[in-house]
């Protein structure tokens, strides 16, 4: 029930001294007829406080005053009933006596009984008459976005009880009302004179919620329908991720898709199969990926952000730490973990450690981390669709290279992507002069918001505005398409008709059907007919439908064909082979490989060193270049099919 009466002296008395108006406001409730069940479940809450302090500007003046902070859910502790009033009954005369527990967590015991001033009595405490609530310990962290150049974030440990507790999880962002307390530190030495704070939480306002648990209003749902009902929803809502970047329409597209998703199902055998897409953007410096990556976390309803070097295994997946509160190992959640039934998206995915970046496997297909660390072994759910974003070696991409040859990342990680495209910055007149205005414009709408906001004398008028950003606005508002997604997501499960399953069959087994190892190229697997059909389930989602039509079929093929021609072409061949995505190796690279071990075999390197220029002069005369022998040479070394015997000089690897 909330109450709105606006007086301003209570107001400023409940921030000032919150511990003895709370109180009143709980006697109270006695005395007003409330439209529940029975007055116990009635709780004081405080929401809405003008000001939020943050907390590294937190301070002594602060204590015992109510505040309101925000940030993010970095660790919680489980659940537990928490004494709040101890029943005792005396070992002598029976009589009971009720001791109130403070909030210091020093458990009170009476030391005398009424029956007998004299001596101390023996009392055994009563759980059955005694009072408990459930509380709960959360360390929040400050968000990043409040902080300076070079400030670390700071944390504030918040107790949470009776029906606050057990609201939230990590990662999630709150805002938390409550007294500030603080508590006399104490070292092997004795007390000192320094304190710690803490906070008591009065109430807990939750900012971010998964796609199940956003609030969805009648209001909203009306925009929704009619929103599906337009013939091009499908251009409105790719049109609205990034609109400030121009072009990439394939690209966002596909990232459309991923985040409506497909279905997730659990089949009869306890199997899962996934409905998470994953997309792998690769290109070019400076052409916006991580801007792209960046937008798309603000739209999902649940997401993460992750980048390179500055992530590990354990901040992508989970760590094991010693908790403060008790001492005892932990698991606090990693970045897929913190985005469970969300998105995350990976940042210069190719600098991450290899280590690091194998923790992505089970995840990206299972939907799950399985973790054993200071022994704790436990499975953490993550089932999150990845946004990830590469760089080549050599800092511009090659067209004239296959990407797993540019990228420092694993053929079997790679193959977990269900779309992968190569950003490319090619000059073209007509393109850059397009984009070139497109930027333009977009500076222009900034300055002049800018001006607007900050000079008195400024003479731009709210129409000039509206006009500058319309090339940069999305079509579909921001709250608006998070909603929408989270509608489809929680309404929408769509079937695939008879056309579109023979479509998406025709499709995998038309490319299937040439592809013999011994003569011609693999040009598509299982694992991408899997792709195509949680593709067509997005698409179909994207219009609230829950059939999926030969129509979601054509289009979803055409943007694989688009993405399997930039990343599983070979390059010397110009054919398609699915082989260079999930293997790293491509059918004339296994070729040349053959013919290079039959060449060490002729001039006798199973028994003896064969030198590597008679190698390369052997394999010039069948028309292999000396640069791509040596390359392959190297392939050969790492594989274990050879090795060097001594400098220049090579053999076969025995059995």
């Amino acid at each position: 029930m909330n109450i709105r009466k606006f007086d301003t002296r209570l107001a400023d008395e409940l921030i000032r001294n919150p511990d003895l108006v709370m109180s009143h406001a709980r006697d109270a409730l006695t005395l007003i007829d409330l439209p529940v069940k029975s007055q116990v479940d009635a709780r004081i809450r405080v929401s809405g406080l003008p000001r939020k302090t943050q907390i590294r500007y937190i301070r002594s003046s602060d204590v015992n005053q109510l505040i309101s902070v925000d940030g993010t859910v970095r660790k919680i502790t489980d659940v537990r009933p928490r004494v709040m009033e101890a029943a005792f009954e005396c070992a002598r005369c029976k009589n009971i006596l009720y001791i109130p527990q403070e909030g210091s967590g020093k458990f009170i015991e009476p030391a005398y009984c009424q029956c007998n001033d004299d001596k101390k009595g023996v009392f055994r405490l009563l759980y059955k008459d005694s009072m408990f609530e459930d509380f709960q310990r959360v360390k929040i962290q400050e968000s990043p976005e409040n902080l300076k150049g070079g400030e670390q974030p700071q944390t504030l440990d918040i107790n949470v009880s009776d029906d606050l507790a057990g609201l939230v999880v990590p990662g999630e962002p709150v805002v938390i009302n409550g007294i500030l307390r603080s508590v006399q530190r104490i070292t092997k030495d004795g007390k000192t004179v320094y304190f710690d704070i803490y906070m008591d939480a009065v109430m807990v306002e939750r900012q971010e919620q998964e796609f199940d648990e956003v609030e969805i209003t009648p209001d909203d749902e009306k925009e929704i329908l009619k929103l599906s009902e337009d013939e091009e929803i499908y251009k409105k809502i790719s049109g609205s991720i990034a609109p400030s970047i121009y072009g990439f329409q394939d690209v966002k597209e596909a990232i459309s898709y991923q985040l409506f998703g497909g279905i997730t199902k659990s089949m009869p055998d306890g199997t899962r199969l996934r409905g998470d897409i994953n997309v792998l953007l690769v290109g070019d410096p400076g052409i916006a990926k991580s801007q792209i990556l960046r937008y798309v976390v603000k739209l999902a309803p649940r997401a993460e952000y992750a980048s390179g070097k500055s992530s590990s295994g354990a901040g992508l997946t989970a760590a094991a730490v010693k908790d403060p509160f008790d001492g005892a190992w932990t698991l606090e959640a990693g970045t897929v973990v913190l985005a469970d039934k969300g998105l995350a998206a990976l940042d210069e995915l190719d600098k991450m450690h290899p280590d690091d970046r194998s923790s992505l496997h089970e995840c990206m297909e299972q939907g799950s981390i399985t973790v054993a660390k200071a022994g704790i072994q436990a499975t953490l759910m993550a089932r999150v669709s990845v946004l990830g974003a590469a760089n080549p070696k050599n800092g511009r991409f090659d067209p004239y290279e296959s990407i797993p040859e540019q990228i420092n990342m694993p053929p079997s990680l790679m193959s977990r992507f269900d779309l992968v495209y190569v950003l490319r910055d090619i000059p073209e007149e007509k393109r850059d002069l397009n984009t070139a205005r497109h930027i333009v414009r977009s500076h222009k709408a900034g300055e002049m918001m800018v001006q607007k906001k900050n000079l008195r004398s400024c003479s731009i008028k709210d129409e000039d505005i509206e006009a500058a950003i319309t090339t940069v606005k999305p079509a579909i508002d921001t709250v608006m398409l998070k909603k929408y997604i989270a509608y489809a997501k929680r309404k929408c499960f769509p079937l695939l008709s008879k056309d579109a399953e023979d479509r998406l069959i025709e499709f995998y087994t038309g490319l299937r059907k040439n592809g013999d190892g011994d003569k011609e190229p693999i040009k598509i697997g299982a694992r991408q007919l899997e792709g195509l059909i949680r593709l067509t389930e997005a698409r179909a989602r994207m219009r609230l439908s829950n059939v999926a039509t030969i129509e979601d079929a054509v289009e979803v093929i055409r943007i694989v064909e688009v993405s399997l021609s930039q990343s599983s072409t070979d390059r010397e061949t110009g054919q398609q082979d699915i082989n260079i995505f999930t293997a790293g190796v491509s059918k004339s690279q296994r070729d040349r490989i053959k013919d290079l071990t039959t060449i060490i075999e002729e001039l006798g390197g199973k028994d003896s060193p064969v030198e590597v220029i008679e190698v390369v002069k052997k394999a010039g005369e069948r028309g292999l270049k000396e640069a791509r022998v040596m390359k392959e040479l190297d392939k050969l070394k790492q594989i274990g099919e050879i090795y060097e015997a001594r400098p220049g000089c090579i053999m076969i690897a025995g059995d």
